[in-house]
């Protein structure tokens, strides 16, 4: 008989439930440590460790209410991406030795990473780098782990949805 349909639910329910463990503990860390990791969001968003002279400056938001928004906005979806993540794994792990009821627990994981996915290409890539023109920052610069977040995502998306 063939084990590998087999060996391949389990290496995608572990993956999967390996990005719930990250997702969670990202999110926990922004929780627990919410002042240090509120500063990056801060000094991204104040553009004050850009280029001097920057004339895109007048994007910057000064404005701390919203600035704290955008850090729950943030927060929230490493939350929401881990629960369906783990949601995801536990439907998984449920469905292993039902093809069906393991697809439709992929689904959610798919979801789990786009979510991730968008969340780290939009807000930290589009909206923090160019946007708010975090690249030119030596200080406040996470384009380079936001792009391997969304690398990570794009590629467990991949792997989720090939057949077992």
């Amino acid at each position: 008989m063939n084990e590998l349909p087999r060996v391949l639910r389990f290496c995608k329910a572990a993956f999967i439930a390996s990005v719930c463990a990250w997702s969670s503990l990202v999110a926990l860390n922004n929780i627990t440590d919410y002042g240090a990791n509120f500063q990056f969001v801060q000094h991204v968003l104040d553009m004050d460790t850009t280029f001097r002279g920057n004339p895109l400056g007048w994007r910057a938001l000064h404005w701390a209410p919203l600035q704290h928004a955008a850090y729950v906005l943030i927060i929230g979806a490493q939350v929401a991406a881990g629960l369906l993540a783990g949601l995801a794994a536990a439907r998984m792990i449920a469905g292993r030795d039902h093809p069906e009821r393991f697809r439709r627990g992929k689904a959610l994981g798919v979801i789990a990473l786009a979510l991730g996915a968008l969340l780290w290409l939009v807000g930290f890539e589009v909206i923090g780098g160019e946007y708010f023109m975090m690249w030119q920052s030596p200080s406040w610069n996470g384009q380079e782990p936001a792009f391997r977040f969304v690398v990570v995502c794009l590629l467990g998306m991949i792997f989720l949805a090939q057949d077992e």
